[in-house]
């Protein structure tokens, strides 16, 4: 049970690393500034088309029961924004930062492993893997939706199916996290998904407690935004 608090707080000395070693963040400034600015982009003209959407689908008049619709389907496009965000940010944000992203895990190999060890990162090497690294997170992203359908079907289960739903679909979540987020050393070291799954279930503890850590800076708002594998 170490493993988990171990891995938890690996988050805490992933921060502290960069404090030591300053000439790292400017890897990870860039993908963020690029995250901020396309996501809210997103969510701006995202809004500004549901705004034009509801006026056009409401008649329009002062009467309080159109007021109390039109504010609650805005609550519910704000809740929606945040459920593709909190979605959405980890996988669109790592695809555009995926180059700093591995460049950043091979520097970070240097100052921790032995000379030797850890293995250089070649921009034109992963320009040809790019295709390869794509066609893995549509596998993994297609593999997360279907068993999250599957998991919905316990709904129709009376009494017990809601809680188990609740219980697997974050276990589910915090399984791909870990493989969202230790995927940029596996794929530049050009290992496949079946190696990366087997080494997630070697290390069940420690991939729920880093998982678990990520899950929490991601469902706090703004704090998401620094929250790079």
């Amino acid at each position: 049970m170490l493993d988990f608090p171990r891995g938890f707080y690996s988050l805490l000395r992933g921060g502290r690393l960069f404090i030591r070693y300053p000439r790292l963040l400017k890897l990870v400034l860039i993908p963020l500034l690029i995250n901020v600015v396309t996501f809210s982009l997103a969510i701006y003209f995202g809004m500004q088309l549901f705004h034009d959407f509801v006026v056009n689908l409401l008649p329009q008049g002062d009467a309080w029961y159109w007021l109390v619709i039109y504010y609650s389907l805005w609550v519910m496009a704000g809740l929606l924004t945040l459920v593709l965000v909190f979605f959405c940010f980890t996988v669109v944000g790592n695809l555009v930062a995926s180059p700093f992203n591995e460049l950043l895990s091979e520097r970070i190999e240097n100052l921790l492993l032995p000379e030797g060890e850890a293995e250089p990162f070649s921009l034109r090497a992963f320009g040809h893997d790019m295709l390869r690294v794509w066609l893995v997170e549509l596998k993994k992203m297609s593999l997360f939706v279907v068993a999250m359908l599957v998991l919905l079907l316990l709904n129709l289960l009376p009494v017990v199916g809601s809680l188990l739903y609740g219980v697997l679909s974050i276990l589910l979540i915090l399984f791909f996290l870990g493989l969202e987020y230790f995927a940029f050393v596996h794929e530049r070291k050009k290992r496949d998904f079946r190696y990366q799954r087997q080494y997630l279930m070697q290390r069940k503890q420690l991939v729920l407690g880093f998982a678990s850590g990520v899950l929490l800076m991601l469902a706090i708002p703004f704090l998401q935004l620094i929250c790079i594998p």
